[in-house]
C-alpha cells in the first residue's frame, strides 16, 4: 500500500503535548545520533592529537591536584595510589564540568534549526551528554586498565559501578536542563557557569576525601550531589567502606532527583515560548 502525504503530517496540539513528549522523543530517536555524532565531530576536527586529548586531559590534571594537594596542601589519603584516588574523583567531575559547559549554549548555537523545525528541544541537551559520555567511556576504559595492571581492586564493589554511571547523568541532565532554559531568558548566565563550575571543582571531593570534613558540617557537605557519586565511585574502585558513606550516596540520590524533575518542567515551561524569544 502506497503511503499519501496525509501519513506524514505532525499535528502539534498544546493541549495534549504533555502526554505525546516522551512519544516525540522516541519518533525523533535518530536525532540523539545525529546531534551527538555532529558535535562529536566537530569536537576533535583539525586538532593536532584529536581523540588523544580524551586522554591528555584527566592525566594532566591528575598531575597538578595530585602535586596541589598532596605535597603541598598534604590531603593524601590512606590510599596507596593517591595519584589514582584524584583520577577517580576527576573523571565523574569532567563529565559532569563538560555536559554542562555544552548544555548552556546547546540552544543558542542551534537557534537557526529551532526556529525553522519542530522537534522535542530536549534532544539537544541530552545529545551533549552523550558527546561527553564517549569521552567519559575512553577514560573510562583507560583507567580500568591501569587497575588491571596494578591488582588495585576488587570485582564485587564494582558491580555497584552502573547506579552510580547513571546518577551521575541524571545529575548532568538535570542541572544541564536547567542551565540550558535558563540561559535563553538570561543570556549573561553562561558567564556565571565557569565561576560556579571554578568553585564546584574545589568544594567537590576530587584530590581529598569527603570524610575528613568535621561531623557537625559533614552531614551539610553531603547535599553536594556529587560527593556521594565520587564517593561512590571510588568506592566501586578501590572498595573502602566508610560508615557515613550509604548517607552520602543517599543524599546524592534526593537531590539528583530533586533537581532532574524540577529541571525537566522548568525546561518543558520554557520550551513553549523558546522559538520565539531564541
Amino acid at each position: 500500500m502506497c503511503k499519501t502525504s496525509a501519513d506524514y503530517n505532525i499535528v502539534i496540539d498544546t493541549a495534549h503535548l504533555e502526554k505525546t513528549y516522551f512519544n516525540d522523543l522516541f519518533r525523533f530517536k535518530e536525532l540523539f545520533y545525529f546531534f551527538a555524532w555532529r558535535d562529536l565531530l566537530v569536537r576533535y576536527r583539525h586538532t593536532l592529537l584529536g581523540i588523544i586529548w580524551i586522554l591528555l586531559r584527566p592525566v594532566i590534571n591528575m598531575v597538578i591536584f595530585a602535586f596541589v594537594f598532596g605535597k603541598i596542601a598534604h590531603l593524601e589519603t590512606t590510599h596507596d595510589y593517591y595519584p589514582l584516588f584524584v583520577l577517580v574523583g576527576l573523571l565523574p567531575w569532567q563529565l559532569f564540568a563538560s555536559s554542562l559547559v555544552d548544555c548552556s549554549s546547546c540552544l543558542i548555537q542551534n537557534a537557526s534549526i529551532i526556529s525553522k523545525s519542530y522537534f522535542p528541544r530536549m534532544i539537544l541537551p541530552i545529545s551533549q551528554i552523550l558527546v561527553n559520555l564517549v569521552d567519559f567511556a575512553v577514560s573510562l576504559a583507560m583507567l580500568f586498565i591501569i587497575f588491571l595492571i596494578l591488582g588495585a581492586f576488587s570485582i564485587k564493589p564494582l558491580l555497584f559501578f552502573p547506579f552510580f554511571l547513571v546518577l551521575t547523568v541524571a545529575l548532568c541532565l538535570g542541572i544541564g536542563l536547567w542551565i540550558a532554559a535558563i540561559n535563553i531568558r538570561f543570556r549573561d548566565f553562561r558567564m556565571i557557569v565557569p565561576f560556579l563550575l571554578q568553585l564546584g571543582l574545589f568544594i567537590s571531593p576530587i584530590g581529598y576525601s569527603s570524610f575528613i570534613v568535621p561531623s557537625p558540617l559533614r552531614y551539610f557537605y553531603f547535599l553536594n550531589p556529587l560527593v556521594g557519586i565520587i564517593e561512590g565511585i571510588r568506592f566501586c574502585y578501590f572498595g573502602t567502606m566508610h560508615a557515613d558513606l550509604p548517607l552520602a550516596v543517599a543524599f546524592s540520590t534526593a537531590v539528583t532527583g530533586v533537581i532532574l524533575w524540577t529541571g525537566f518542567f522548568y525546561f518543558r515551561r520554557m520550551e513553549r515560548v523558546l522559538a520565539d524569544i531564541i
